[in-house]
């Protein structure tokens, strides 16, 4: 995400002398060289909330705190200690329910898709950044000694041409949407190293996310399994009183 300002090559024709080629097909949304802190599906998460709003009205009163706590957005699972009186206060039967918990299963399990791929792009995001800050580094120690840099750059995809670069005074970094602004190396380290901060807390805020949405489809998958259990024991003894009966009579 730098390209390399020499008075010598100040051509906007010429191809950058040092730039990654996946910066450039990946424009970032909110910081330069950083990474987003957005709250993941926004949509599917406010549609998430009125229903699990709906489902937990009735008993919101009888409810212990767990149950209603939620992380940026995404609600928390409610854990059913009693099936029947769950299946009371929600007003579902048990096909209803059990519909219901697979429909936020299936969507705590898209959310954790999204989370993922949030979570793969950082990690990607990170060491471009902390090459980024090398090269700077590297340019400030240059500066002023009269050597010249040596710096190969991407031309095309695989092709690579070499510039020799004998003074820098600033460096070009993109912020995504083919947008690029020019900074002093003074200025590009200070705020890439606030980005470099940026990603690893963004980062960090994710992986917590993704151990609470994990936790939410544990419980569900559990309240699943719960209610299914009950509605066989259920079938199975008003079976065995239906047969009762018949003998009786």
């Amino acid at each position: 995400c730098i390209h390399l300002q020499n008075p010598k090559l100040r051509s906007l024709a010429q191809p950058p002398t040092a730039v990654t080629s996946d910066d450039r097909k990946k424009p970032l949304r909110s910081s330069p060289c950083g990474s987003s802190g957005e709250t993941p599906s926004s949509d599917l998460i406010s549609r998430f909330v009125k229903q699990s709003n709906m489902a937990a009205a009735s008993s919101s009163s009888t409810e212990s705190p767990k149950t209603t706590t939620e992380r940026r957005g995404i609600p928390g699972a409610q854990f059913v200690e009693d099936v029947e009186t769950y299946l009371t206060q929600t007003g579902f039967d048990v096909n209803s329910a059990l519909a219901f918990l697979q429909e936020r299963l299936q969507q705590y399990k898209l959310v954790e898709m999204k989370l993922l791929a949030q979570q793969r792009d950082l990690q990607a995001k990170i060491p471009d950044i902390e090459k980024c800050l090398d090269v700077v580094a590297t340019l400030e120690a240059k500066k002023g000694t009269g050597e010249a840099l040596i710096a190969d750059f991407e031309v095309s995809e695989g092709i690579y041409s070499r510039a020799c670069i004998e003074d820098n005074d600033s460096v070009c970094l993109w912020l995504g949407a083919n947008v690029m602004l020019e900074y002093s190396c003074e200025e590009a380290t200070l705020l890439l190293k606030k980005n470099l901060e940026n990603a690893k807390a963004s980062l960090e805020v994710l992986i917590a996310d993704l151990q609470f949405l994990r936790d939410q489809v544990t419980v569900t998958q559990v309240t699943i399994a719960r209610v299914y259990n009950w509605d066989v024991h259920q079938r199975r003894i008003r079976q065995i009183a239906a047969s009762s009966t018949s003998k009786d009579s």
